[in-house]
């Protein structure tokens, strides 16, 4: 379909969907699997938003709610230009490893994003600087929380329009925007973690994004990331192929791949990444916006036979469990081979993990472009103020420890 017509079909959103479902979407069903989710975990996810709801700001650190990510210039650490940029400007902040970021995606029928382009602006994809006055940015609720029914509507629409016609904010998502954020905001080296969405075509993320590092003229910033779909026949040659190629985490998503994270597919996954020294990342736990027919693969639970029949294999729980980490720090308590990344929790519930789980196995990460880097940032500087070690701990030397265990072979 030739892209006008294409974009005059997004227009009436029925079409679209009936597009979509003739087209290589419709895998999306194929990999539905039974729901395992029970009355308790409907309950515990409707207790999480209330009582994040009343209790933001009641915490030890007080009410953190800032104008937008701009408006945390109004921290000690940072400083908004004239340019535009926020800046962390306190030289004592150490240089920090982003274990957690991504970039532009472009899928299926769209069209390829030129990687290395620059633009004067990043568009985040839950952007609260894209409004008039911006969006409140509140630290001590799981970040999402944050944004209006107007913007998540942006965000489903936008990952639509990666499917489809290119996204103009995906189009942001490149290697030298990225770079100049880390810049901003001291980051030495990021983590990028594609993911295998099992498409029949136009799903090669890993291959664009390790060309388009090797092409930046900074390869010594970035840790490359890959990704296999559990369902992929070929996906234990690809996991070694990633391998010899220099990749060291292997990212899974299992709302995004539709699939349970105690799979026997999975767990050869695992194997394998034990046998390569790869670290396994997941998207783990319920954000509270994904459809409904994908959250259900995102219970926290699933991974425990993994953690419990691998114990050489590192496992991070990225978002800590979002807004199941309830569920997640018991799996961090009992299994020395669980770590957690803190993106998208709040300050007081990252105040809870530090103190039950320990600093030793978190790990700083910002979700990038999804959100701002400083906004993840200003919460381990805040939570860590006065307190250099744990800061230091978690911002970077974790990250070096545990990239020290991932060696490929």
């Amino acid at each position: 379909m030739p892209k006008r017509s294409l974009s005059a079909a997004l227009l009436d959103r029925r079409s679209f969907g009936r597009m979509l479902a003739g087209t290589g979407a419709a895998w999306i069903t194929g990999c539905l699997g039974e729901d395992r989710r029970n009355a308790d975990d409907h309950a515990k996810l409707d207790f999480q938003r209330d009582s994040e709801r009343r209790l933001t700001g009641l915490g030890p650190f007080g009410i953190r709610r800032y104008p937008g990510y701009r408006g945390l210039a109004e921290l000690p650490w940072y400083e908004f230009g004239a340019d535009g940029r926020l800046r962390c400007v306190a030289e004592d902040v150490p240089q920090a490893i982003d274990f957690h970021a991504h970039l532009g995606m472009a899928l299926l029928f769209a069209p390829d994003l030129d990687l290395l382009a620059r633009s004067d602006r990043v568009r985040h994809l839950l952007d609260s600087d894209g409004y008039d006055p911006p969006l409140p940015f509140d630290l001590d609720v799981y970040a999402n929380t944050n944004f209006s029914d107007e913007e998540l509507r942006a965000l489903q629409w936008g990952a639509l329009q990666q499917l489809t016609v290119g996204s103009e904010r995906a189009a942001t998502h490149t290697v030298p925007n990225l770079l100049s954020e880390m810049n901003d905001c001291r980051i030495e080296k990021a983590c990028l973690l594609p993911i295998a969405f099992g498409l029949p075509f136009g799903d090669a993320l890993a291959k664009k994004w390790i060309e388009a590092i090797r092409d930046s003229g900074a390869p010594k910033r970035f840790v490359r990331g890959a990704s296999v779909h559990p369902s992929d026949p070929d996906r234990i040659e690809k996991l070694r192929r990633f391998a010899k190629n220099g990749c060291r985490i292997v990212k899974l998503h299992p709302a995004g791949q539709r699939f349970y994270a105690d799979a026997p597919e999975a767990m050869e996954i695992y194997e394998t990444c034990g046998e390569l020294g790869l670290i396994v990342f997941f998207h783990a736990g319920r954000a509270g916006i994904e459809p409904d027919t994908a959250q259900r693969f995102n219970l926290v639970r699933a991974i425990e036979p993994g953690l419990r029949r691998y114990p050489e294999v590192n496992f991070v729980l990225g978002h800590a469990g979002a807004r199941d980490v309830a569920d997640a720090i018991p799996l961090a308590q009992r299994y020395p081979n669980a770590w957690l990344g803190i993106h998208g929790q709040g300050l007081t519930r990252l105040a809870e993990i530090v103190d039950r789980v320990g600093p030793d196995r978190l790990l700083f990460g910002t979700d990038w472009p999804f959100y701002a880097i400083a906004a993840t940032q200003a919460k381990v500087l805040i939570l860590t103020e006065g307190k250099p070690q744990l800061r230091d701990a978690i911002l970077r030397g974790n990250a070096e420890r545990l990239l020290e265990s991932a060696q490929p072979t």
